[in-house]
């Protein structure tokens, strides 16, 4: 192992933060009063940041920062004004999700290490080498991964690794939920999920609602928390760098007995790699009394998915107010812990007392008052010795302190305590100036858009379509409005897919349309090694281009040599500022889907003109390497469309992905802004989308009618669809 691995503690205060670093941490991460995935924790003011950042430092440990939401445009500004005094203290990094966010901190900030977000849904080498080409010094790895992919992340990138090994596992891949948005207008992307996947539903084959029989409650969505502590050596050995606990809305006493019997086996496999590594049953125990649901897994580390990681009935988080109080009693006894420092104390009459101490390498030399010969009562050595031994709330202790005295000297008490304040006050200032930084200037830039959002009517963008099935696709193919289609590649078995697409592209071009294969929403190792093995046969099929949903498949194109103007990115390649469309073209992603979450107004201060708007679609709510089928019924590699029926009867549609092994939760209803079309002309974006899901040939020909009489301004709101939702058009998101 070429460092110490690190133990990544979460930190909702600064109550907290002490606990995890006198408990062992080696680092903590937490959130100012901005821009932070946990915004309903107690989080940290300026003030307290910089303290923070200052109290872990003496103690050689380390902080980082999560800016780990996406920032919309008016916001991107109070970035630096924000990062500005944090940077300069020291702050060792930044957490991010947004590539606005980190293209802004790149540009502002050169030096300050960022670190990609499990948000960011990094599932393999492919995008951890794209992030680390622009810029990132850390891939924090999306949970669902085996060790045997981070193995492969590792060997291929050489990344710095951080993954979970402790807490809470999200249903969905972590950044590409949108169900607590849809539902609730409370975004995971902004740091305020619901938790949704912690209420019952029920999975019936047919859309009944609420005709169906009576309801089962239960639990499919919600899993059990993580526990890793088995599996340290392999976690290292498969190249994990950082092991990160998850729980910043967490008690002090959980963070503090989590990480110490985390610390406690780190320790062990490290001081003894080749030895007999085990977990005492008793502190399995204790971790399971700190805080569990309905019992621990070991996650997806050896698995891809499975009913034993979900809890199937109420997510109670059970804990132990017997072990909380035992994790007090740890956290009572570390705490009492300081560094040890050395000292040595000179006393000669007629010179001023001089007082040096040493930590780590460090020395701070003090003199202050000159010494006189005793008048009355001398200094006498165990006095002398008790006073400079008392430090107090400081972070140090004396390990050793020697007094050279002269026999017969006095200096007054106050002298000596000054002394002592001076001395470890100039230590302190020697140990934190290493990490001082002076911040580049920066001239405060107007983010507002300047293109012209006026009432001037404009020829409609062209549209492109989404099809999911051969027969929605046959159907756009009669469609004269339609310039470019999107086929799903899963609506395809593999052995199928390039003969199937060589007929589509063909049938495409013999219409006038272009033909753009649709990558899967998930692109991790084993699928990327499929399309790399026959991406011959794949480039062949005479496709215009490609639709790409994540990090891995758009470096995976660049390296199989597609030009950027045949990529176009979806929705979930969030754009949500104008420095994330700058970040996107950095990536070389110049084409851009608008994303779902931003309102009318916030879209107007966009940058639309690369970007495509969706007009319909059922939108995709979760993507999960859970799959509901496997789950309650078994595994039969049959996929299908069944449905999720919520408490209130609604019915929310799944699809199951076999070959490349995700679900697809859907919304209830149809998103479709088609009533609204002139006004969404007027953010004059590059183009329009419809996307279809699990409509037939009727249903999809019906939204053409609709979309050509918005078209000519004669929709009639009585004769459109009955059910349907605006999205965050109209009323934003948290």
């Amino acid at each position: 192992m070429c460092k110490k691995t690190e133990l990544l503690a979460p930190a909702g205060s600064f109550a907290i933060l002490k606990a995890a670093i006198d408990a062992g941490a080696d680092a903590v991460y937490a959130a100012g009063d901005k821009f932070g995935a946990r915004a309903y924790a107690r989080n940290f003011t300026e003030e307290e940041m910089l303290a923070a950042i200052d109290y872990v430092h003496i103690r050689g440990k380390q902080l980082y920062l999560t800016v780990n939401t996406l920032l919309k445009e008016q916001e991107i500004g109070e970035l630096y004004d924000y990062l500005c005094p944090l940077y300069e203290a020291g702050l060792d990094a930044v957490i991010v999700q947004d590539i606005g966010v980190m293209h802004y901190i790149r540009k502002r900030f050169p030096d300050l290490p960022i670190h990609a977000s499990t948000q960011m849904t990094v599932t393999g080498a492919y995008g951890a080498k794209l992030l680390l080409e622009h810029g990132c010094s850390r891939i924090v790895t999306a949970r669902e991964l085996s060790l045997a992919e981070i193995s492969h992340i590792y060997r291929t990138t050489g990344a710095e690794i951080e993954s979970f090994i402790h807490g809470a596992l999200c249903y969905c891949y972590s950044g590409q939920c949108l169900m607590s948005s849809m539902i609730g207008g409370r975004s995971g992307n902004r740091g305020r999920c619901a938790q949704p996947c912690r209420l019952p539903y029920e999975l019936q084959k047919e859309p009944r609602g609420l005709s169906a029989p009576k309801w089962q409650e239960n639990y499919p969505l919600s899993l059990k928390d993580l526990c890793a502590i088995e599996m340290i050596p392999e976690l290292v050995q498969s190249g994990v760098h950082s092991f990160k606990i998850e729980g910043r809305m967490k008690q002090e006493a959980y963070v503090a007995g989590v990480a110490a019997i985390y610390r406690k086996y780190l320790d062990l496999y490290e001081n003894h790699p080749n030895g007999d590594y085990r977990v005492s049953s008793e502190d399995y125990q204790k971790l399971l009394d700190l805080g569990n649901r309905s019992g621990f897994t070991d996650g997806y580390y050896k698995r891809h998915n499975g009913r034993d990681m979900v809890t199937f009935h109420k997510p109670s988080h059970e804990k132990n107010s017997d072990a909380l109080q035992t994790g007090s009693v740890i956290h009572s006894d570390i705490q009492k812990k300081k560094e040890k420092i050395n000292g040595i104390l000179r006393i000669f009459i007629n010179n001023p007392v001089s007082f040096v101490i040493e930590y780590k390498g460090i020395r701070a030399e003090v003199a202050g008052f000159t010494v006189q010969a005793a008048q009355k009562q001398p200094l006498g050595r165990k006095d002398v010795l008790e006073r400079m031994r008392k430090t107090g709330n400081t972070p140090f202790t004396f390990e050793e302190l020697q007094i050279e005295m002269e026999e017969g000297s006095f200096v007054p008490a106050g002298a000596l305590n000054q002394l002592r304040r001076d001395a470890i006050d100039k230590l302190t200032e020697l140990l934190l100036e290493k990490y001082r930084r002076t911040a580049p200037e920066w001239k405060a830039q107007s983010t507002q858009n300047s293109k012209n959002v006026n009432k001037q009517q404009e020829p409609l963008p062209s549209l492109s379509v989404l099809t999911e099935t051969v027969e929605q696709f046959e159907t756009v193919l009669a469609q004269p409005e339609v310039e470019r289609i999107y086929q799903e590649a899963f609506a395809f078995q593999r052995a199928k897919l390039c003969k199937e697409m060589k007929a589509l592209a063909g049938q495409a071009h013999g219409n006038g349309k272009t033909c753009y294969l649709a990558l899967p929403h998930i692109f991790r190792r084993q699928s990327a090694e499929w399309y790399a093995k026959n991406w011959r046969q794949i480039s062949g099929t005479e496709v215009d281009g490609y639709l790409v949903r994540n990090l891995e498949e758009l470096s995976f194109l660049q390296e199989m040599g597609v030009p950027s103007s045949q990529i176009q990115g979806d929705s979930n390649l969030y754009v949500t500022s104008n420095e994330a469309v700058c970040g996107w073209r950095m990536l070389s992603l110049s084409h851009y889907t608008l994303p779902v979450e931003l309102n009318a107004k916030e879209l107007q201060n966009l940058n639309c003109d690369g970007g495509e708007m969706i007009l319909y679609g059922y939108q995709p709510m979760m993507l999960s390497a859970q799959c509901l089928h496997k789950n309650t019924k078994g595994c039969d590699k049959t996929e299908g469309v069944f449905y999720l029926k919520d408490r209130y009867g609604k019915l929310f549609p799944v699809k199951n992905h076999c070959e490349d092994c995700y679900n697809i939760i859907y919304n209830i209803s149809p998103l479709s802004l088609i009533h609204q079309l002139r006004e969404i002309q007027l953010l004059h974006p590059g183009s329009f989308r419809l996307s279809f899901t699990i409509e037939n040939r009727g249903e999809t020909e019906r939204i053409f009618k609709y979309y050509r009489r918005a078209k000519e301004g004669k929709l009639n709101r009585d004769n459109y669809l009955k059910d349907f939702t605006n999205g965050h058009f109209k009323r934003g998101v948290e």
